[in-house]
């Protein structure tokens, strides 16, 4: 019983932590072309704080990626979102959002 306990576990973490890494490497790809349009957005402006907001599943191959900047902008910090839409299978971009 304890060998088929183990196993599993194995099993379960293997395929777990294989996913984990398929998704952080997304989220630093659509990480980086969110950046170059907050830098583009605030030319000159600099960006004090980056944080990955998560993933949403809009259908079966489509998602959004939520990223949140913090911006300086004329002596105040300024929170923006910028959503990344793109397709699973071919790593798309579809759309790109931007919000303050």
């Amino acid at each position: 019983m304890k060998k088929v306990i183990v196993i599993f576990s194995t099993v379960f973490f293997l395929l777990f932590s294989s996913q984990v890494n398929a998704e952080q490497g997304d989220y630093k790809k659509f990480g980086r072309i969110a950046t170059a349009v907050i830098k583009e957005d605030y030319p000159g402006q600099p960006v004090k704080d980056y944080q990955y907001q998560g993933r949403k599943k809009m259908s079966e191959n489509k998602v959004s990626d939520a990223f949140e900047f913090t911006v300086q902008e004329n002596d105040a910090e300024k929170k923006v979102i910028v959503i990344v839409v793109h397709d699973l299978d071919n790593e798309k971009v579809l759309n790109i959002s931007v919000k303050e």
